[in-house]
């Protein structure tokens, strides 16, 4: 690959997955190349450079790279939301609405304190489903969610008007319009 000047010029687009018309936004290719993924993860962690995170909270599954890496560069722990039944121990749930459907997430009961500051980390925000649901496992558990950051945002589908009414700080390294 050429050099490239930023983090969407990593990014593969495969047409028609996992459906015929969807564009799917593969980060796998980003994630491959040291100076891409390098690249993402200092501009995930720009905006907040001076703020204190306890712990970085990845949404499943690609959010569990970035936000192993970043929690890495932060000093801070990091913890993952599942899916249902993939946690060991004792968790708490929440149910979201899928495009067809409904899915659970889950995170582990004692992963957060009260008063702990959070930031959320995944590859892609579309409908912000997955991302809301996990919002409420942190602030269930009393976590003080500063910010969230995702690689991809697909601003049509509407997650960052529903993350942003909800009151959260929401950054994107690249956004693909109209999709």
């Amino acid at each position: 690959m050429p050099a490239s000047t930023s983090v969407k010029d990593y990014i593969r687009t495969i047409v028609d997955f996992p459906h015929e018309g969807i564009m799917f936004r593969d980060v796998t290719t980003l994630f491959a190349d040291p100076r891409g993924f390098r690249m993402a993860i200092d501009q995930l962690l720009h905006p907040y450079a001076g703020v204190r995170f306890d712990k970085v909270v990845g949404l499943e599954a690609r959010g569990f790279i970035l936000g192993g890496a970043v929690a890495h560069q932060l000093s801070a722990g990091f913890v993952p939301i599942r899916k249902k039944g993939k946690l060991p121990g004792a968790v708490i749930s929440e149910e979201y609405h899928l495009e067809y459907g409904e899915a659970v997430v889950e995170i582990h009961d004692d992963a957060i304190q009260p008063g702990e500051k959070i930031l959320v980390v995944d590859d892609l925000l579309a409908t912000g489903g997955t991302a809301e649901a996990g919002i409420k496992l942190i602030e269930r558990l009393g976590g003080e969610i500063i910010g969230c950051a995702f690689v991809i945002d697909l601003p049509d589908l509407g997650g960052r008007a529903k993350l942003e009414a909800l009151g959260m700080d929401v950054h994107a390294l690249c956004a693909y319009e109209g999709e």
